[in-house]
């Protein structure tokens, strides 16, 4: 029976985990591994197996790595228009008190953001020219204040789909915290062809949200 991450990985799985050292090696990781596009959560044990993940895998998967490395294991969730797109969950790490983000995206813009941020406000506002969809649409409307993942240890996240599923439920009922007022959002202009195609860049068709 597993009891910690490591009961369920294989010597080249653990072997693979024991390597990521740093916030950088975890993103590198993430994006190696294709994009999950099922409606499913895995928790980061089914990761490391399976080697697919979505945002919150992803999201997961970093908190439990940046633990192992001395960090505590923190995500925060960015909030889309509703009904227009996805949400999308972010590790946060900090280094001399300055944020930084790691996450698996759909997007090549919404991954790793270096430890530059002065706060957890300027580090999400960074996503948001990149945070958009297929119609065009700049989404990015809100964030969760961040959320520590260690009093939820009981519910064994690290190696349980059903502890990662009952931390999710959880992170509908924290507190968002708005960026825009809704005049604000009203004058946004639309994401040029460009910025599509690039963000767009090897992404999972399947995976995408359709409006």
């Amino acid at each position: 029976m597993v009891q910690k991450l490591e009961d369920g990985l294989n010597p080249r799985q653990r072997e693979l985990w024991s390597g990521l050292t740093s916030p950088e090696k975890i993103q590198a990781y993430l994006d190696d591994i294709p994009y999950s596009a099922e409606d499913i959560n895995r928790c980061p044990l089914r990761v490391l197996q399976d080697r697919k993940a979505h945002c919150y895998d992803g999201a997961f998967l970093a908190a439990a790595a940046l633990r192992r490395i001395g960090y505590p294991p923190i995500v925060v969730d960015m909030m889309a228009e509703p009904t227009r797109d996805d949400d999308h969950l972010l590790a946060i790490f900090k280094r001399d008190g300055l944020y930084g983000a790691i996450a698996k995206s759909n997007f090549v813009g919404l991954r790793y953001r270096e430890a530059i941020h002065r706060s957890l406000r300027e580090l999400v506002l960074s996503y948001f020219e990149d945070y958009f969809n297929v119609e065009r649409e700049k989404t990015l409307r809100a964030y969760t204040r961040s959320l520590n993942l260690t009093p939820f240890d009981g519910l064994g996240w690290e190696w349980r789909d059903e502890g990662v599923n009952a931390i999710a439920e959880q992170l509908w009922q924290i507190r968002r915290i708005a960026l825009f007022a809704p005049e604000v959002t009203a004058t946004l202009s639309p994401v040029d062809p460009r910025s599509l195609a690039a963000g767009l860049y090897g992404s999972d068709p399947a995976g995408l949200f359709k409006p």
